[in-house]
C-alpha cells in the first residue's frame, strides 16, 4: 500500500477567518494585523470573509476566540497581540495564560487558531517580529483548516 501524503495547502478563497487583536501595545498590534491581512488576501481570502475584533489585552483574547469558535461561522481564527517583558512576574502570567487559553479553545472546538501573540523581552524585538509573525499566524491557521478538511475527506 502506498504512503498517503497530504501536502500543505494555503489557499483561502473559500475560507472565513476571524482575527482577535489585543489593543495593548497598539503599534505592534497594528503591524501584526497589517501582516496578517496581507497574507490572507494573498492567499485568496476576500475582505468580506474576514472579521476583525479587538480586546483590551492578551488575557482577553481566548474568550473572544471561544465565542467566535462557538458561532461556527469561521474556518480559522487568528490571535494577535504583544506581551513585552517588564520588571514583574506579570509577563510570565500573561504570556503563559494567553497561550494556554488559545490552545484550549483550539482543541475544544476543533477550529484552527494561528497564534500570533508575540512574547518578547523588548519593544525592539516585537517591532522586528511583527512584520512577519502576523502573516505567519494567519497562514498557519489557513493551512490547518485545509489540512483538517483533507483529513476529513479521506
Amino acid at each position: 500500500m502506498a504512503i498517503v501524503r497530504i501536502e500543505p495547502n494555503l489557499r483561502g478563497d473559500t475560507r472565513r477567518v476571524a482575527i482577535v487583536l489585543s489593543r495593548f501595545n497598539p503599534g505592534i498590534g497594528e503591524g501584526l494585523l497589517s501582516s496578517a491581512l496581507r497574507a490572507l488576501r494573498e492567499a485568496g481570502v476576500t475582505d468580506d470573509r474576514i472579521t476583525v475584533v479587538t480586546v483590551p489585552g492578551a488575557l482577553e483574547i481566548p474568550l473572544a476566540l471561544q465565542r467566535l469558535a462557538q458561532s461556527h461561522e469561521y474556518d480559522a481564527l487568528v490571535a494577535l497581540g504583544a506581551v513585552i517583558r517588564g520588571d514583574t512576574y506579570h509577563f510570565e502570567i500573561v504570556a503563559n495564560e494567553s497561550a494556554a487559553g488559545v490552545a484550549s479553545v483550539q482543541l475544544e472546538f476543533g477550529v484552527p487558531i494561528g497564534n500570533g501573540i508575540l512574547t518578547c523581552d523588548t519593544d525592539a524585538q516585537a517591532e522586528t517580529r511583527m512584520a512577519a509573525k502576523g502573516g505567519e499566524a494567519a497562514l498557519a491557521a489557513l493551512e490547518l483548516a485545509n489540512l483538517l478538511d483533507a483529513i476529513d475527506d479521506r
